[in-house]
């Protein structure tokens, strides 16, 4: 299996990355702030308008280390990437499949029956965990209508029945996703998704979390040698990472909600760190999202069992894994798609 190594975070204004041998330096304002090895790292994102030398996005380039630019909100603004892993038949076996709507549904129905299944799981692990201070009989309703959305999906003849399975599933978890926050209710509240733009400091959280999880899963993608941007479910669109999105679904709420959860009932992110504009979008400060980078690295690294491969592994090779496996489906290893299920 695949080392987990570092993913180094850029948030500082008025900064710019170089080369030097085989150090990536940091300077601020012409002066060298951080340097670090570009052997120890996998990943490198940028927020804010970050300059970067040619020298260092070839060597990013030729090591396969993901460069990624956001806005300071989080938004994508582009990445830079190499030579194109693996062989060509992987991709063009990609390609094919994504042309076939037969196909396509088959793959997709894996994502969303692991997106569904996950989103049940956090409902039922918070009744089981807090069911003191929950309403039960409501947690427990939105659970069956996951369950029996679990059945639908099964059943779902094409990518349309099965994009209608899917929004109402969300709709339905979404709505009790307010119940799971249990500390500082009065600031962090729930009550629809919104992203562009957020409108509230949980969606700004969602949004800049889900950026991350993009990021993991189009870096893994690559490294297995897949197109991240032709996916099964998300079709294509110019400058969209489809598979990318694809793959994340399966891991929003197992992974990236109950992360944003828990970083709202221990108190490791407070009101004070998010602002609203004229325009309602609710950012977070500087401070705020260091904070956030900080506790997303920390439980990149915390370790668990892989529930189809059997294996201890950190949670931030997860993508990976599931990155893996799909390859290993395209390739014909598998007889399908083993989406990550976890309990």
């Amino acid at each position: 299996m695949r080392k987990l190594l570092n993913t180094l975070y850029v948030t500082s204004p008025n900064t710019y990355l170089s080369l030097d041998g085989e150090n990536i330096v940091i300077l601020k304002d012409d002066v060298e702030a951080l340097r670090v090895p570009l052997h120890n790292l996998e990943s490198i994102i940028a927020f804010g308008y970050t300059g970067a030398s040619p020298a260092l996005m070839g060597a990013c380039a030729k090591r396969n280390i993901a460069l990624s630019f956001m806005k300071s909100s989080g938004k994508f603004l582009g990445r830079v990437v190499g030579e194109v892993r693996g062989n060509v038949t992987l991709r063009k076996a990609q390609y094919r499949l994504s042309d076939d709507g037969a196909e396509s549904h088959r793959i997709a129905k894996s994502f969303i029956l692991g997106k569904i299944y996950n989103s049940r799981w956090v409902v039922e692990r918070a009744t089981r965990d807090h069911g003191a201070r929950l309403n039960v009989e409501k947690l427990k309703g939105v659970s069956q209508t996951l369950a029996n959305a679990l059945q639908l999906a099964e059943n779902s003849k094409d990518l349309e029945q099965l994009r209608g399975v899917e929004g109402e599933a969300a709709a339905q978890y979404f709505r009790v996703l307010d119940d799971l926050i249990l500390q500082q209710k009065d600031a962090f509240y729930f009550k629809a998704r919104n992203k562009r733009p957020p409108l509230d400091n949980v969606n700004a959280l969602l949004s800049f979390v889900y950026t991350l999880l993009a990021h993991d899963a189009a870096a893994a993608l690559e490294t297995v040698g897949l197109d991240p941007y032709v996916g099964f479910l998300h079709r294509d669109r110019p400058g969209r990472i489809s598979l990318a999105l694809d793959l994340m679904e399966e891991l929003r709420a197992v992974y990236a909600d109950r992360f944003v959860l828990s970083l709202i009932n221990r108190r490791e992110v407070g009101p004070d760190g998010f602002t609203r504009m004229e325009n309602g979008a609710v950012l977070m400060d500087d401070d705020t999202r260091r904070n956030v980078l900080k506790a997303w690295q920390s439980r990149k690294q915390e370790e668990i069992k892989h529930p189809f491969l059997q294996e201890k592994m950190e949670w931030g090779l997860v993508p990976y894994a599931q990155a893996m496996l799909l390859a290993r489906f395209i390739r014909g290893d598998l007889d399908g798609y083993p989406a990550f299920m976890w309990k």
